[in-house]
C-alpha cells in the first residue's frame, strides 16, 4: 500500500500504522553516519519532527546506549513513530503531539542531551525555526547539542537545485522555502548555541552541528 504524502510530495508506503519514507530510507544511513559522531553515550535525544520514524529507529539499533524521544503534530505520523519503536526494545520512547509554532512547547519537556531535527524548517512558517530555537534553548543541557539537517540556500554557492525548490515550495505555501544558512545561524546565536560544524551531505543538503554555550 502506498499514498501520495501531501507535505513532503512523496509516495510513501505504509504497513498497518508504519509508514515508509523513500526519503527517510535513502538519508538515514549518511545522517546516522555524521550524527553518530555527536552523539555522548547514553545520551537522552529529542527529536523534532519526526516524521515516519525511521531516523529514530535506525538510530536505537545503531547507539544500543541511547534514549529516542520522537514527537510531531501529526496524529499519523505519530502512530508510525510508535510502530517503528516495537524494534526498538523500549529505547525509542512512546511519541508525543509537539508544534514549534506553539507558545512554551517545551514547558513540560525534560532536559536533553541532544536535539535533533530534519527536514522541517522549509516545509514550515519561519515562526517555527524561531520557536524550535528558543524552545531548544530550554531543555538542552548546557554543552549539549543541536543537529540539524536539510537544504539551506548560501549566497553565491546555493545549489541550483535549492533555488528550484525554494521557487517550488514558496508557490505551495509562500511561508516555505528553502532558508537562508546566516540567518539559521543567527537564531541560533541569539539562543545561546555556538556553531560548529557544517556538514555537506548527499543530494545538496547539510547538517548544522550548534553547542549550547550558555
Amino acid at each position: 500500500m502506498s499514498r501520495k504524502d501531501p507535505i513532503h510530495l512523496e509516495n510513501r508506503g505504509q504497513s498497518g500504522a508504519r509508514l515508509f519514507s523513500p526519503t527517510a530510507g535513502r538519508n538515514k544511513a549518511p545522517i546516522g553516519e555524521v550524527i553518530n559522531q555527536h552523539i555522548v553515550h547514553g545520551a537522552h535525544v529529542l527529536e523534532i519532527a519526526s516524521g515516519t520514524g525511521e531516523h529514530g529507529a535506525f538510530m536505537c539499533d545503531l547507539r544500543p546506549d541511547i534514549i529516542w524521544q520522537p514527537t510531531d503534530p501529526n496524529a499519523e505520523s505519530r502512530a508510525s513513530q510508535d510502530a517503528w519503536a516495537n524494534d526498538c526494545a523500549g529505547r525509542m520512547l512512546p511519541s508525543l503531539s509537539l508544534d514549534t509554532t506553539q507558545p512554551d512547547w517545551a514547558r513540560e519537556l525534560p532536559s536533553y542531551d541532544v536535539i535533533y531535527c530534519a527536514n522541517m524548517i522549509h516545509i514550515a512558517p519561519w515562526e517555527a525555526a524561531l520557536g524550535l530555537v528558543s524552545g531548544a534553548a530550554d531543555v538542552l543541557k548546557s554543552g549539549g547539542t543541536f543537529i540539524l539537517y536539510g537544504p539551506f540556500q548560501e549566497g553565491e554557492d546555493t545549489a541550483p537545485s535549492n533555488l528550484t525548490f525554494d521557487v517550488s515550495l514558496k508557490s505551495r505555501n509562500p511561508n516555505w522555502g528553502v532558508r537562508n544558512l546566516d540567518d539559521v545561524k543567527h537564531i541560533f546565536s541569539e539562543a545561546g548555541f555556538t556553531h560548529k560544524a557544517r556538514i555537506v551531505m548527499p543530494k545538496e543538503n547539510r547538517t548544522l552541528i550548534f553547542t549550547k554555550s550558555r
